[in-house]
């Protein structure tokens, strides 16, 4: 089994959280596997500007990590992606969506939105939990319900 260590970014601008269509029309979000002589946050700010076109991302936290397996068939073989991510915030909605890596869609969207959208139910979580995360350490007023669930 190939074991890959890969990182990415959950981007986030306002209310609002940037997501990607591949050509497998599955919704998620931009990462990529580490190089060698690369960090983990360089890949994942790298990833997000190759892949969105957003420029301007910014790490303002770690988000967690997730991990899948699949059978890679140019390979033959298993691969299992362990994936890094970091919550990252940018400037505006400005983005050119990459079609020569594979995507053929993608933007910034409401959060209810793009957690409906996302293909994985780890993604969905994901964002979900870096959302909460973000809005605290930005300080965002929102709901009374929004505020209880966060203190949980």
């Amino acid at each position: 089994m190939i074991v890959r260590n890969c990182a990415g970014g959950v981007v986030f601008h306002g209310h609002k959280v940037f997501i990607l269509k591949n050509d497998k029309d599955e919704w998620v979000l931009p990462k990529g596997k580490i190089r060698n002589g690369f960090l983990p946050t360089e890949t994942a700010l790298e990833r997000v500007k190759c892949e969105s076109g957003i420029v301007d991302a910014e790490i303002i936290s770690t988000a967690g990590e997730t991990n899948y397996e699949f059978f890679s068939y140019s390979r033959q073989q298993p691969v299992f992606n362990v994936i890094i991510w970091y919550i990252m915030e940018c400037n505006d909605e400005k983005f050119m969506i990459n079609k020569e890596e594979g995507f053929t869609g993608g933007g910034f969207f409401d959060i209810d939105e793009a957690v409906e959208k996302i293909t994985y139910s780890q993604d969905k979580s994901l964002v979900r939990l870096s959302y909460k995360k973000y809005l605290k350490l930005k300080e965002f007023p929102i709901g009374d319900i929004e505020k209880e669930e966060m203190l949980v």
